[in-house]
């Protein structure tokens, strides 16, 4: 098994909801980012989710912009990310590590280049937001290398279209819980709910929900219908201005405990 079905696996034998944090590399400082993962991790992180910094995030909000460009402004870029997540693994083995992220950067770098690189260091799976089901065919080489692409829905996905997403999501489907970018906050669970778990019942992975997760309360409505929660703006919103890595990781750590209580409390 990859880590993220190992994972998810254990997840459903629990009965327990995942908890997937985003950071975006490099922010708030180059220098925290492993310290940083290994604070997600010891806050009930059971995915980590690492944006690579891009200098047009079309999906993202302003505050993942933001700290996109702060770690670009740092000279951040693909090759640091990938050091990043070999360094994090020298002590953790377990936890799946996605890449987030759009297809420029790989491309620059080269799908076969990244492909192989990306697998050495342990990553597990890359989200590209730019990269739709339909062109897939350009990530060949990733998914020989045993990567995992995580596929977006969303709650203007065609019924048609969402078949071809359940019946291709691996590690897990990442359900967009509104049609808007990250960060928002107008999440409405109930507008959701019903199609979430429709949509459970025909994908061949899990189901993530994100987008507009700020906190605990959300965290634990999302619970009720889904098989993650991933949440990205809030988290980086809080560790802004971090100058220290036990800063970040403090305050990574502070954040995201109400939200793993709340989850296994539900």
């Amino acid at each position: 098994m990859n880590r993220i079905e190992q994972r998810f696996s254990e997840l459903r034998q629990a009965g327990r909801t995942g908890l997937i944090p985003f950071v975006t590399a490099g922010d708030p400082a180059p220098a925290h980012v492993v310290a940083l993962m290994h604070a997600l991790v010891t806050a009930g992180a059971d995915v980590i989710e690492l944006g690579i910094p891009f200098s047009d995030p079309m999906a993202d909000g302003p505050v993942i912009q933001h700290a996109s460009e702060r770690a670009i402004a740092k000279g951040v870029g693909l090759g640091q990310v990938l050091a990043w997540v070999g360094e994090f693994r020298q002590r953790d083995a377990r936890t799946p590590v996605v890449l987030m992220g759009y297809l420029n950067p790989i491309e620059i770098h080269g799908y076969e280049r990244f492909a192989s690189e990306a697998a050495a260091v342990g990553v597990d799976g890359v989200l590209l937001v730019d990269c739709p089901l339909e062109e897939s065919a350009v990530l060949a080489p990733l998914k020989d290398a045993g990567l995992k692409q995580i596929l977006l829905a969303a709650p203007t996905t065609a019924r048609e279209r969402m078949e071809r997403l359940c019946g291709s999501a691996e590690g897990f489907l990442y359900y967009v819980s509104f049609a808007g970018i990250t960060g928002a906050g107008h999440l409405s669970t109930r507008d959701i709910a019903a199609r979430v778990a429709d949509i459970r019942t025909r994908a061949r992975a899990p189901v993530a929900v994100g987008f507009g997760v700020r906190d605990a309360r959300s965290a634990k409505d999302i619970a009720g219908f889904a098989d993650a929660v991933v949440i990205g703006s809030a988290l980086v919103e809080r560790l802004a201005g971090a100058e220290t890595a036990e800063d970040a990781a403090s305050r990574a750590q502070a954040f995201l405990h109400p939200i793993r209580t709340a989850l296994d409390a539900r």
